[in-house]
């Protein structure tokens, strides 16, 4: 189960023939190896120009991942993860709009990745000021895309004081509010979990540890 060369301690981006006897399940577990070489303190080692020039020609990633724009929460980073590997889509509050779901669209059926996952994380800024109520201009709207799973867990769209524990019980609803939209807004996304082409999974990484927790 790799996309990697023979030699495994410097990887190069993966191909159409590398990528193709892949399984979704095998994509993420091939995340969570990394998130695990990234815990250890032991990434692979990675040629960055090389893989420059294999990826000028074209494009293989194995999976997208929606997250949000927290500077603390670099997907390749965290997954240990390089140039070519995957699609990173970023919005604030990892929430989605039409031309996120395009994006995500694109990645799966017309590029062929095999995985999206959306990664949410704790102490996240969007989520603590969609449970506070914030109004800021364009962020008014995209915050109000998190309300919903505000009601959920709080029973009511905002707190005036919310504890951590709660921000975060917040963001992983929020992941899996997203999660079912992905699968109710998208006929393509839906079509293509259905058939086994993709997995559509969920996660949390916790900016303290740097652990990353699917569901």
């Amino acid at each position: 189960m790799t996309w990697m060369a023979t030699d495994t301690s410097r990887p190069m981006p993966p191909t159409n023939e590398s990528r193709g006897p892949l399984s979704p399940d095998d994509v993420l577990a091939l995340l969570v190896e990394g998130n695990r070489r990234f815990l250890s303190g032991a990434p692979l080692a990675r040629d960055h120009k090389a893989h420059v020039t294999a990826t000028a020609s074209g494009q293989h990633p194995l999976a997208a991942v929606l997250s949000g724009i927290d500077s603390r929460v670099r997907v390749e980073t965290i997954f240990d993860l390089g140039i070519g590997d995957v699609f990173s889509a970023r919005m604030a509050g990892n929430v989605l709009d039409e031309d996120l779901l395009g994006s995500l669209e694109f990645a799966t059926q017309l590029s062929g990745a095999k995985l999206v996952l959306v990664l949410g994380h704790t102490s996240c800024g969007a989520v603590e000021g969609a449970v506070a109520g914030a109004e800021l201009g364009h962020l008014t709207g995209l915050l109000q895309k998190i309300t919903p799973a505000v009601v959920d867990v709080c029973g009511t769209p905002t707190v005036a004081s919310a504890g951590s524990d709660v921000i975060d019980a917040v963001a992983r609803r929020n992941v899996e509010r997203v999660l079912m939209e992905l699968r109710l807004r998208s006929a393509i996304l839906a079509n293509l979990e259905a058939t086994s082409q993709i997995r559509i999974a969920g996660a949390m990484y916790d900016v303290r540890s740097g652990a990353v927790e699917l569901f």
